[in-house]
């Protein structure tokens, strides 16, 4: 367990981090969220959040049965990143404050703002590979 982490009767903490939270951080979350079935605590937020989640996201989440409706880009404050186990980043640069004993990870995925839907459904089954392997590493 990492200092100031969880106990190990506690969930571990994920937090995926874009500069919108409008599309790869909302499909790692919510595909994190089915793929874990509750084991670990999951945020997602945006370094300059937008106003909606990316609609051609939705449609692509909605592909596989994941609704992203209700959920809305959220800013990342520095108490997120404190709380997280793992923090996630996505294309966000130095926005990210980085703290020690935590653990992160920079995923380099394409943003799928402005894609058509078969571009983001690559994005989408790529991040899902992603989080598989995350999942069995928090194990």
């Amino acid at each position: 367990m990492v200092p100031g982490g969880p106990t190990e009767s506690e969930r571990p903490s994920v937090l995926f981090v874009c500069v919108h939270n409008a599309g790869r951080s909302q499909m790692a979350a919510a595909l994190l969220e089915r793929i874990a079935g509750g084991s670990v605590d999951v945020l997602s937020a945006g370094t300059e959040p937008a106003g909606r989640v990316n609609p051609v996201v939705a449609q692509a989440m909605a592909e596989v049965r994941i609704d992203l409706d209700g959920r809305s880009p959220t800013r990342m404050h520095d108490a997120m990143v404190r709380a997280a186990d793992v923090v996630i980043t996505m294309g966000c640069g130095d926005a990210c404050p980085v703290y020690p004993g935590i653990r992160y990870e920079d995923w380099e995925l394409p943003d799928p703002a402005g894609k058509p839907l078969e571009d983001v459904r690559a994005i989408r089954d790529e991040i899902e590979e992603r989080v598989r392997t995350l999942v069995k590493s928090l194990a």
